[in-house]
């Protein structure tokens, strides 16, 4: 599987990647805290805010690779950004699609 065959959906404390083609789930991750989530493919890395927690997963597997409690911040949405795009941004969003498709060719 490829990262650009894969649509990410945040839902309270669910993170869900469907295949863009034929719309079936292909993982779901429900270990997240609940509340709003927030999310930003970083290249290969899927970045989960959720509720004062954030989260980076595996965007393959789902698999979370690290977390962090953000203690003393706050909780409530929040805003993710990177050099390769940032969260409600769809252009940086298509940017790291395709840099992730060339360093998987």
């Amino acid at each position: 599987m490829n990262i650009s065959n894969l649509i990410f959906v945040g839902l309270g404390k669910h993170v869900i990647a469907l295949h863009r083609t034929n719309g079936t789930t292909v993982w779901v991750n429900s270990n997240l805290n609940r509340g709003y989530t927030s999310l930003m493919l970083d290249g290969d890395r899927l970045v989960v805010s959720a509720n004062g927690y954030l989260y980076c997963l595996d965007p393959l597997t789902g698999k979370i690779l690290w977390s962090n409690e953000l203690k003393g911040f706050g909780m409530g949405a929040a805003s993710l950004a990177s050099v390769r795009g940032r969260s409600g941004d769809e252009a940086g969003l298509y940017a790291a699609v395709e840099d992730a498709r060339r360093q998987s060719d």
